[in-house]
């Protein structure tokens, strides 16, 4: 059986609202940052995430605890499907300040309960766990950037 969750977190040199607003973009960690802008999580909402390399994925806003907490759910394994229960993750987002920096962590959850067979499972672990350190050098770096 694989995985059920990964976790990851990076240190980040921002204040904790910089990270806020950048987190609170949904889909902010596959989504083309140019189709974020403007954007802000609401609880209950959906959107679809475009990215021109992995595809369109479904997004919902699950819980928003400004400025320390956001979780999603998106349907990785599945894209351009509809976002159902049995073929989406969770993702949570929880801030932490440390000191002038803000610690970004990270935890997605749900793939042992993916619909279709084990190695459509295994895989979107492979997949999640190697993508995430990217996902987490880039936004630590999009966020250490002067806003626009």
């Amino acid at each position: 059986m694989s995985e059920d969750r990964i976790e990851r977190d990076t240190l980040i040199d921002a204040s904790l609202e910089r990270v806020w607003t950048l987190v609170a973009q949904p889909g902010f960690w596959v989504a083309e940052e140019a189709s974020l802008a403007g954007t802000v999580a609401v609880e209950g909402e959906s959107m679809v995430a475009a990215n021109s390399v992995h595809g369109t994925f479904p997004v919902r806003v699950e819980k928003v605890d400004p400025p320390t907490y956001l979780a999603y759910r998106w349907a990785s394994a599945f894209p351009g499907q509809e976002l159902t229960a049995d073929n989406s993750t969770l993702v949570e987002f929880t801030l932490i300040p440390e000191g002038d920096k803000t610690r970004l962590r990270v935890v997605e959850s749900g793939f042992a309960a993916l619909a279709g067979p084990e190695d459509l499972r295994s895989q979107a672990v492979k997949d999640n766990t190697g993508g995430w350190p990217e996902v987490l050098d880039a936004f630590r770096k999009r966020a250490e950037q002067a806003p626009a």
